[in-house]
């Protein structure tokens, strides 16, 4: 299962060095999802976000630089060691300091083409990075979206069915530019694109044309974000559209999009669980997000169909670092066998109740409640598990066919 995670600072000083730490963490904390390669994405000195106390140089052009894109095959620490030889092989300044800064990184497990470089996300537009992807998941038209974009003149570089992402997106973009709208916002972009994929999929973009932006969609596939406001007098909201969290209000953050709570725990407890159909605007230090409508746009300009914008409540992770770490064991299965009994007490934890005796006691299942009158009237339940819950599905089946006859 490929692992996705970005991070993005605004309104505070961060080196590249730590940015790039910051993501490579990110993916060691993924580690556990099994993987054969992994890659990141981060700015060149040419981005428009500098720290304004370093000298640039005379011709910056945002526009025209490309975001650097590392990738390798095996595991982390060799993406690691082939980053920093490259970075001393070019001389980048890891000391250079960015004001605003947006990063993605990925481990991937190969499902299209063998684990190769090429093969490795975040997968590309072409040669100049306009956009850049990564991905969790499987788009199952990817070979039509291919031999449409094959026609207009697109060549491919990897086996994956990523690739025709960040390349239809160019598409879009470039259309949209031909066409004389040269107001064509990233989300617009994004959406369009949407409407074109079929399959199970959480996406993060990046694109030189929107520096300092990503935007995160998914569909099946899990995906987080998660806030941590760096002022202090910021730090008891809960309400997403609390302008303390929303609003472009200059304030110091960092934001994190990831496929799992692990590697966003250490950073910040303040999660939104990103639900199918929301794309989720990172700009400016603010967050907006619009719920995706396949309806809307296909009778007409679909660029100019503005989506319904969403307004969500932050929730708080009930869990600590140590948790995620192996501690004592030697690797993570044994972790969590040792880890049943306490796992177990968590997990009937609130669900069991007892009345004012002994024998008079009830069992709570909140995600059942509301639909008991359904499932009374059901002929047959079904179990869909795989792996571990699969065979907790078989261990159940005998036990809930007696109990309710």
């Amino acid at each position: 299962m490929c692992g996705i995670f970005a991070y993005l600072n605004y309104n505070v000083n961060r080196e590249r060095r730590y940015i790039l730490q910051v993501l490579f963490n990110g993916l060691r904390r993924l580690e556990y999802r099994g993987y054969d390669s992994a890659g990141i994405s981060i700015d060149d000195y040419f981005s428009v976000s500098r720290n304004p106390n370093t000298p640039q140089p005379s011709s910056i052009n945002s526009l025209s630089s490309s975001p650097l894109v590392f990738r390798q095959e095996g595991n982390i620490e060799s993406l690691v060691k082939s980053v920093y030889q490259e970075v001393a092989a070019t001389e980048l300044n890891l000391e250079e300091s960015f004001t605003t800064h947006a990063g993605i990184a990925h481990t991937r497990w190969a499902t299209h083409g063998v684990p190769a470089p090429r093969n490795s996300h975040p997968q590309t537009s072409g040669s100049g990075n306009d956009f850049l992807v990564v991905h969790n998941g499987v788009i199952t038209n990817y070979e039509v979206l291919k031999e449409t974009l094959v026609r207009h003149g697109f060549t491919f570089e990897s086996e994956t069915d990523t690739e025709v992402i960040p390349k239809l997106a160019k598409f879009v973009f470039d259309k949209a530019n031909e066409e004389g709208d040269q107001t064509v916002a990233f989300n617009q972009v994004v959406l369009e694109v949407m409407r074109h994929l079929e399959g199970a999929y959480a996406l993060i973009f990046k694109s030189r044309h929107y520096p300092n932006e990503l935007i995160a969609c998914k569909r099946g596939s899990p995906l987080l974000l998660g806030v941590k406001e760096l002022n202090d007098d910021v730090c008891n909201g809960s309400a997403f559209h609390d302008a303390k969290f929303l609003s472009k209000n200059g304030n110091p953050k960092e934001l994190f999009l990831s496929s799992d709570a692990n590697a966003i725990i250490e950073h910040t407890k303040k999660v939104l669980v990103i639900e199918d159909g929301e794309v989720v605007h990172l700009k400016e230090g603010g967050v907006s997000i619009l719920k995706f409508n396949n309806d809307k746009g296909r009778n007409g300009d679909s660029l100019s169909a503005r989506p319904a914008s969403v307004q969500r409540a932050l929730s708080i992770l009930e869990m600590e670092v140590e948790q995620i770490n192996k501690g004592k064991y030697k690797h993570y299965m044994q972790k969590e066998i040792h880890e049943q009994p306490e796992s177990l007490t968590t997990t009937m934890r609130g669900r069991l109740l007892r009345g004012g005796s002994c024998k008079a006691k009830t069992v709570l299942l909140g995600g059942l409640k509301d639909h008991l009158k359904t499932i009374r009237r059901s002929r047959r339940i079904v179990f869909i598990g795989c792996g571990t819950s699969y065979n907790a599905a078989l261990a159940a089946r005998p036990i809930l066919e007696e109990l309710s006859d």
